[in-house]
């Protein structure tokens, strides 16, 4: 069983995973505890959105400030990369240092990487995430367009090759068929891979259904909003709660 700490990714209704995209410390633990009231299973701490995050010292505080307001969350650390839809254009090298440090900093449970960065780095991470026991979600964002059936179920199960924990893709429709693409691939790799988690997602307004229908088409976890947004197309996470209840 996959877990991002003690949730467990397994089939059935989809985990619930909150951004927090603030500016500064500050900011980051204003948003840790408007999620007080909230139900949710993981966040997801967007490291790039902080803007000092080019320094490991301010990540590291940032880490320590929400492990301190969140000391029994699940916490997945990400650095969306500017090419994947982020805030922050960093060096190659530098992207592996940030999740390196933040695996080894004992403070997070699993860390996003990206599948097209440098295999030979990846494959460092992944063996440094698996000596700490840290979860690896590997994933592909693609903000413009839907790509084919054939190179959705391809990325998805090359993640899966390269020793990921967890495949996840998430694309930008431009027509409803593209959802169905996304969906039908999604339920294609889950028949391949039962018993292991993906996530997948359509974007935008029109992609929203795939953000509710992850039970049905085998997609394990889902991302909702609190205070911001991160991607286009996410519902508030108590709405987002509801609507899944009700479907389950």
């Amino acid at each position: 069983m996959v877990k991002i700490g003690n949730v467990n990714l397994d089939n059935g209704m989809p985990k619930i995973c909150v951004p927090i995209v603030g500016h500064t410390v500050d900011e980051l633990v204003q948003e840790c505890r408007y999620l007080q009231d909230k139900i949710y299973d993981v966040v997801e701490l967007r490291i790039d959105f902080l803007k000092d995050v080019t320094s490991l010292d301010a990540v590291g505080e940032a880490l320590s400030a929400v492990r301190r307001e969140l000391p029994n969350g699940a916490i997945l650390f990400t650095f969306r990369t500017k090419e994947e839809g982020g805030e922050t254009a960093v060096p190659e090298a530098y992207y592996f240092d940030l999740i390196n440090y933040a695996i080894e900093s004992g403070k997070v449970d699993a860390v996003d990487i990206e599948y097209f960065r440098s295999r030979e780095s990846i494959e460092k991470t992944l063996a440094v995430a698996k000596a700490h026991s840290v979860t690896v979600v590997m994933s592909n964002h693609d903000f413009d367009k839907t790509p084919s059936f054939d190179e959705i179920t391809e990325r998805l199960i090359g993640m899966k090759k390269i020793g990921a924990d967890v495949a996840k893709l998430a694309c930008m429709p431009n027509s409803a068929k593209d959802v169905l693409t996304l969906l039908s691939a999604t339920e294609a790799v889950k028949s391949q891979y039962p018993d292991e988690p993906i996530i997948t997602m359509s974007m935008g307004k029109l992609g929203a259904v795939s953000r509710i229908s992850g039970e049905i088409f085998g997609s394990a976890l889902t991302f909702g909003s609190a205070k911001k947004a991160s991607a286009p197309g996410q519902i508030e996470v108590t709405m987002l709660q509801q609507i899944l209840r009700t479907l389950h």
